[in-house]
């Protein structure tokens, strides 16, 4: 298992995926923008780098970047 910090957990079955910073959650993500903007708020200003690095980012269930819509979003 990972030690990331930040994990993006499996789709909820309306969409979106719960996101925890340091095993606290930090709000349904929708979409990349909604993570980073997660990762803002904690004082991470230039996160949008981080969502491919397993160092920091765990990915849980389905595939990363994916938010249980018909939508994908790409870094």
């Amino acid at each position: 298992m990972s030690g990331a910090p930040i994990v993006v957990h499996r789709a909820a079955g309306t969409g979106g995926r719960r996101v925890t910073i340091r095993a606290r959650t930090a709000g349904l993500a929708r979409n990349d923008d909604d993570v980073v903007e997660f990762l803002r708020r904690a004082g991470l200003p230039d996160a949008g780098d981080m969502l491919d690095d397993p160092r920091w980012v765990q990915w849980q269930g389905g595939h990363p970047h994916e938010y249980g819509t018909t939508s994908r979003q790409l870094p």
